[in-house]
């Protein structure tokens, strides 16, 4: 059983290396992880109880980690409606940090493009046209196209 923590822990740890270049941070993999886990709390926070666990079925344990650390899964859903409204729901899952980790709009609209890009090589394109269907018009960029496939 230690042996497949260490494993989960090794891939992680890749995963976070890869992703902190690709938000070209550098190597703050501490602030890649508040990104990451802010983006995925926001988009957890959007989508229903049954297509989140659709989604994290598919995704590694390390992901599914982050996906469920503090999650309430009776809390209302926050539904909105377009980029501006995303940013201010990331900004407020981020907390403290926010400021920082999330200084203007391009910034924050460029990690979501590198997160949901270093998510698609988990989910299924099912799973993603799911996903996309039950985003707002103006939300559906996020989580890519059909040509990215």
């Amino acid at each position: 059983m230690a042996h497949d923590f260490t494993k989960f822990a090794l891939e992680g740890n890749k995963f976070l290396k890869d992703y902190t270049a690709e938000l070209n941070l550098g190597e703050d993999t501490d602030k890649a992880y508040r990104i990451l886990t802010a983006i995925l709390h926001a988009f957890r926070g959007m989508i229903s109880f049954q297509e989140s666990v659709q989604l994290i079925s598919q995704f590694p344990m390390f992901l599914k980690a982050v996906y469920v650390n503090r999650w309430d899964t009776k809390q209302n859903k926050t539904k909105p409606k377009n980029t501006e409204q995303f940013i201010a729901l990331v900004r407020e899952k981020c907390g403290n940090t926010a400021a920082i980790d999330f200084p203007d709009d391009d910034i924050s609209e460029m990690y979501f493009s590198v997160t949901f890009i270093s998510l698609r090589k988990y989910i299924s394109f099912g799973e993603l046209e799911d996903l996309k269907s039950n985003l707002p018009k103006d939300l559906k960029w996020m989580v890519g196209g059909t040509l990215l496939f």
